[in-house]
C-alpha cells in the first residue's frame, strides 16, 4: 500500500500525464501549465483527485478550470479542492 502522501515517481507522473489529454486545447493549456509547474511534487493524493478531474467532460472540467462551477457531489472533496487551486493558480 502506498501512502497517500509519497511522491509519485516519474514514470507514474508521465502515466498520469500522457491519460490527461483532452478533445479541448483550452483544458490541454491548463493540464500542461499543471504539470509544468507542479509535475515534481505530485504525491499519490493529488494522483487520485487529479484521476476524479479527468474523468469529467470536457466542457464540465473546462468549467471548473475557469471557476464557473465548483465541485459538487462526490468531487467535493479537499483533495480536489486543493487540486483545483493549483491549476487555477496563473
Amino acid at each position: 500500500m502506498v501512502a497517500a502522501d509519497t511522491l509519485l515517481e516519474q514514470r507514474e507522473i508521465d502515466l498520469l500525464r500522457w491519460r490527461s489529454r483532452r478533445g479541448l486545447v483550452e483544458n490541454d493549456l491548463y493540464i500542461e501549465r499543471f504539470f509544468t509547474t507542479y509535475g515534481h511534487q505530485l504525491t499519490q493524493r493529488h494522483a487520485d483527485a487529479w484521476t476524479a478531474l479527468m474523468n469529467l467532460a470536457d466542457n464540465d472540467l473546462m468549467d471548473l478550470f475557469l471557476r464557473r462551477t465548483e465541485p459538487q457531489g462526490d468531487l467535493d472533496t479537499p483533495e480536489v479542492t486543493a487540486v483545483l487551486e493549483m491549476v487555477r493558480k496563473r
